[in-house]
C-alpha cells in the first residue's frame, strides 16, 4: 500500500556513495520529482559524489564527509536539526549510513527488505521496501518510489554540467572521427582488465576509424594502468587519466560515441548520459551492477569465475555472491570485447 496519496512536503534521501550507485539513485529521485514536483528533497551524500549532483534541479545537497569520523555525524545532525521530513529514503545499507539516520527526524524511514538489506539496516528503518523480481541495484532503488506512492518510476537521467565543462570536453574530442572513451581502471585493482587486452581492443577500434581517449581519476592504480597501455600501443591515444574534474568527465562521456569500462563509476555516468557502454565484469554479478540501459552490451566472465570458485551452477548461488579470485578479470578475452564492440558499432554508430 502506498504511503502517500498526495505529494508529501519533504523527503530526505540518504545515499552516500559510490559514484555508480549515486548515478542509479539519480534516476529514482528524478522519477519521484516528476510525479511530485512540489516536494522538497534533501539528499545526503559523500564529498566526491556531491560534486556530481550538487546542481541537480530542486535538490538540496548535504555533504557527509566520512573522513571526519564522528564529527561528520555531529555536523550532519546539527544541519538537519530543524528539519522534520515526511519520509527518509535510506538507500544505503552500510552501517555508517544507518548511524547517520539516528539524527534525522522523519515520520517514515524506508529501507530495504530482508532480501536486500545487510549490515543491520532493518534495525534503523520502520518501512521495509519490497524487493522487485529484477536483481539490478537500480530496480531496488526504484522500488522506494513505488512504496511512497509514485506509480511511474521509469528511469531517466538529467545531470547538468557547465558550459566550461562542455568546452573542455569538446577541445579533446575529434570532430571528424567517432570518439571511443576507454576508462581502463576502477579504484580497486582486482576489478581491472589487462593492459594487453586493452591494447588489442584499442588498436582494433582505431582500425575502425575511432579516436580513442583514455580517461579516469588521478588514483595511482588508474594512472599506472593507463601508462602501461600507452607503452604497449603501437599507435597513439589521448591520455586524459587524472586530468579531468568529475563534471569534465561527465561532459566527455556525454559527447563520446561509445565507452568501454570495467565495474566503475564512469560506466554509470555514461549510462546516465545515454552514451552506450561496454561493461567488463568478472567479480560482481553484472545482472545486478552493470550499466542499466546497456545490459545487453556486457562482456562478463562472472558466471565462469563464480562456478569455478564454488563448483556449482550460478543458479544455485545467491545473486549477490562475489567472485573472490583477484585474477578473475583475466578470463575476459580480447576477441569477446572486440565482438561486443562490433555489435555496439552496428547498433549505435552505423550512420
Amino acid at each position: 500500500m502506498a504511503l502517500f496519496t498526495t505529494a508529501p512536503n519533504s523527503l530526505c534521501v540518504l545515499r552516500l556513495s559510490a559514484i555508480g550507485d549515486v548515478c542509479n539513485t539519480v534516476a529514482a529521485v528524478q522519477a519521484i520529482q516528476r510525479a511530485w514536483p512540489s516536494t522538497s528533497i534533501t539528499w545526503i551524500t559523500g564529498k566526491l559524489e556531491a560534486k556530481l549532483i550538487e546542481d541537480l534541479p530542486g535538490i538540496d545537497v548535504v555533504v557527509f564527509d566520512k573522513k571526519q569520523g564522528f564529527k561528520a555525524y555531529r555536523q550532519l545532525w546539527k544541519q538537519l536539526a530543524n528539519h522534520q521530513f515526511d519520509a527518509l529514503l535510506h538507500m544505503q545499507y552500510a552501517l555508517r549510513a544507518s548511524i547517520a539516520t539516528l539524527g534525522i527526524k522523519a515520520r517514515y524511514k524506508l529501507g530495504f527488505d530482508a532480501k536486500r538489506s545487510q549490515d543491520f539496516q532493518t534495525w534503523f528503518t520502520n518501512i521495509k521496501v519490497p524487493s522487485p523480481a529484477e536483481p539490478h541495484v537500480l530496480d531496488g532503488l526504484l522500488a522506494f518510489g513505488r512504496t511512497l506512492g509514485v506509480s511511474d518510476m521509469t528511469p531517466t537521467w538529467s545531470i547538468p554540467y557547465s558550459d566550461d565543462d562542455n568546452a573542455w570536453a569538446k577541445q579533446h574530442l575529434s570532430h571528424e572521427q567517432r570518439n571511443l572513451v576507454v576508462v581502463p581502471a576502477a579504484s580497486k585493482a582486482y576489478k581491472n582488465w589487462t593492459s594487453t587486452g586493452y591494447v588489442e581492443v584499442i588498436e582494433y577500434a582505431q582500425s575502425q576509424g575511432f579516436r580513442v581517449i583514455l580517461a579516469g581519476s588521478p588514483a595511482q592504480v588508474e594512472l599506472d594502468l593507463a601508462s602501461d597501455i600507452e607503452r604497449q600501443l603501437t599507435t597513439s591515444v589521448l591520455n586524459l587519466v587524472g586530468k579531468s574534474s568529475i563534471k569534465q568527465m561527465l561532459a566527455l562521456l556525454d559527447a563520446a560515441s561509445l565507452v568501454i569500462a570495467p565495474d566503475t563509476g564512469p560506466a554509470h555516468m555514461a549510462n546516465a548520459m545515454n552514451t552506450p557502454v561496454i561493461g567488463l565484469y568478472a567479480h560482481h554479478n553484472p545482472d545486478r551492477t552493470c550499466p542499466y540501459q546497456y545490459r545487453d552490451y556486457v562482456v562478463s566472465a562472472y558466471q565462469e569465475a563464480i562456478e569455478a570458485e564454488h563448483s556449482k551452477p550460478v543458479e544455485q548461488l545467491d545473486w549477490r555472491t562475489r567472485v573472490q579470485d583477484k585474477h578473475a578479470m583475466q578470463r575476459i578475452q580480447s576477441q569477446d570485447v572486440i565482438a561486443m564492440l562490433d555489435k555496439a558499432i552496428q547498433q549505435f554508430c552505423s550512420n
